[in-house]
């Protein structure tokens, strides 16, 4: 099963609904990156993140509101990083048997380092959901994180 949707300047897009409002100027150059994290629990855990029944609450919507969080701070989480403009961003959730994939896309205008956002926002997510599953599954691991497309 495939959760996502896309934040674009202020508002959240559910996947599927015309996303006009991530258009920007030919002359403002975009740089992209994706990141994928994963994280490997339980098949009923997985079940219970699925059927929206854990006791925190939402745990996708969550954990898709903290990477998007986390892309647009990831200059202030990361040490030397600049100042990097997030035009938009993207976090899509594939659920398979005992794992959950997270697929973080952000756009930057004008910046060097947007893998950095993107790693932000996977990261973020992942761990949103081991802390929302915590006391439901012992056995979570995290990992791997990785780039993609840059």
């Amino acid at each position: 099963m495939v959760v996502g949707g896309t934040w674009a300047w202020g508002c959240l897009v559910e996947k599927g609904v015309d996303d006009a409002g991530t258009s920007t100027s030919s002359d403002s150059p975009t740089r992209r990156a994706v990141v994928r994290g994963r994280i490997t629990m339980q098949e009923e855990t997985v079940a219970s993140v699925a059927a929206n029944s854990l006791k925190k609450g939402d745990v996708l919507g969550t954990a898709r509101y903290a990477g998007v969080q986390a892309a647009k701070e990831a200059s202030s989480l990361l040490p030397l990083t600049t100042s990097i403009r997030v035009r938009s961003t993207s976090i899509e959730f594939l659920l398979g048997e005992n794992t959950i994939d997270v697929e973080a896309v952000v756009e930057c205008l004008d910046a060097h380092e947007s893998p950095m956002p993107a790693f932000s926002a996977a990261t973020v997510a992942v761990l949103t959901i081991y802390d929302m599953c915590k006391s439901a599954d012992h056995t979570m691991v995290i990992g791997p994180v990785e780039l993609l497309e840059r």
